[in-house]
């Protein structure tokens, strides 16, 4: 059952932690604001779902391409005077894309806000592409493109996920798309996309930082209360892959000095009731390259990899467990092969009461590191409205990890880690055999 949007659980309760409000427009854009009184500043991060996934299936990287334009020029402000707005209050605008959202995120003074959140819903809401900041864009996507290809970890997981998920999935296209993609876009085609997938049902608005909730969402509802624009159809995307077999690729890149390793498998979707025991299974296993058993194992005593790390991306769609090493090209083998035992081993003998312990004490610390500044709230804000969490979020999450068993750790290791139906790829130095 999903958890309540809103409130405290129980009626009379108080709710503790953040305690955020939220709030919905009468246009459906989303508003999450909560009052901080550290710093007199204000993040606003605004999140369109207009993410990777709503690229069309045969052009890839037109979301990427739209968060290098979306800042440059709207219908009442030239690129040049959005910059100027900004840097004359020292104040910097990031755009970045995912595979589900487009985000905005800008960090004020509170005396600048108003001013601010307007510039941004200008930009959000009526960007114009103009055709010679595009073309100028474009060179620069080009060159990020021609500088994954020349990445032996950007070739391994690309071509990890293309074979994890197919040309049908979208999870299966890289965000930034092809050089071939990128000269096929130009004005016209991000004018559409925004069109389409950009609408105030799909904007979801967080402001925090020190101002009053009634006073955000005030100044929100007068620059975004009277946007119109037609609601997204939800696309239908086909089912994630299962892999029956194990499968192997090389992509030999003879220039380089260092092979990487791209290893994995389709895991689960965030709103699965197994995440947090996923969640422990991935820490136990290798969330960071110092850490955890892989990097324990072919990091410290073997000494055969620079780096090696698990990472576990339950999404809107059941996302990857990635497992990414770089190690000498003499070592491929035998690191694959190390990979493919602790695995076993996770597998088959499950883990220590100290290791889940442990990762316990990690992931519910992590959290209040994660909140510990404006901007670090205003993302964890967004995520709790994507996945329908609750606005109780922070307070339930420790519980819900410390009620995990050993058992139900070791479950998820057993249903997500089969090295026999393991997805291998290897690019760098390296063109001998995989097994």
């Amino acid at each position: 059952m999903t958890p309540p949007r809103s409130g405290p659980l129980e009626a009379g309760l108080e709710t503790r932690g953040l305690s955020p409000t939220r709030d919905v427009l009468a246009n459906g854009v989303t508003i999450l604001t909560k009052q901080t009184r550290t710093t007199p500043a204000v993040t606003l991060h605004a999140s369109l779902g207009a993410g990777s996934t709503s690229d069309p299936s045969a052009l890839a990287g037109v979301a990427h391409f739209m968060s290098r334009t979306v800042d440059r020029g709207t219908s009442r402000h030239s690129a040049d005077q959005i910059a100027e707005e900004l840097d004359s209050r020292g104040v910097s605008l990031f755009v970045s894309v995912g595979r589900h959202a487009l985000s905005l995120v800008s960090t004020c003074l509170v005396e600048d806000f108003d001013i601010v959140l307007l510039l941004m819903a200008d930009i959000i809401t009526s960007p114009t592409f103009p055709p010679e900041e595009v073309d100028r864009r474009r060179g620069e996507i080009v060159t990020l493109i021609r500088q994954d290809e020349d990445s032996p970890a950007a070739v391994a997981t690309d071509a990890l996920m293309a074979m994890l998920y197919g040309d049908t999935h979208p999870y299966g296209r890289p965000i930034r798309g092809t050089v071939a993609t990128a000269e096929q876009i130009d004005c016209e085609v991000l004018q559409r996309f925004h069109r389409e997938h950009v609408s105030p049902g799909a904007l979801t608005m967080a402001i925090v930082g020190d101002i009053e909730p009634g006073r955000a969402r005030d100044a929100a509802t007068a620059a975004l209360g009277r946007w119109s624009a037609p609601r997204i159809d939800t696309t239908a995307w086909p089912p994630v892959p299962t892999a029956s077999a194990r499968r192997t690729r090389t992509i030999p890149m003879m220039n380089k000095s260092q092979t990487d390793i791209a290893y994995g498998f389709t895991a689960i979707s965030r709103s699965d009731p197994d995440f947090y025991a996923y969640s422990l299974m991935n820490n136990i296993l290798g969330q960071y390259s110092i850490g955890g058993r892989l990097g324990e194992s072919i990091r410290e005593r073997q000494g055969m990899a620079y780096y090696v790390t698990s990472s576990l991306d339950a999404n809107v769609a059941a996302g990857p467990l990635l497992i990414r090493a770089g190690v000498n090209p003499s070592n491929v083998e035998r690191a694959v092969q190390s990979i493919d035992r602790e695995l076993a081993s996770l597998r088959g003998d499950g883990p220590t009461e100290q290791e889940v312990a442990e990762s316990k004490q990690y992931l519910i610390g992590s959290l209040p590191r994660a909140l510990e500044t404006n901007a670090g709230i205003a993302s964890f804000l967004q995520t709790i409205e994507r996945f329908e969490l609750g606005l109780d979020y922070d307070v339930r999450m420790p519980g819900l990890v410390q009620q995990v068993t050993r058992d139900e750790v070791h479950a998820a290791a057993r249903r997500a880690i089969d090295p026999s139906k393991a997805t291998v790829v290897v690019a760098g130095p390296y063109d001998g055999p995989l097994t």
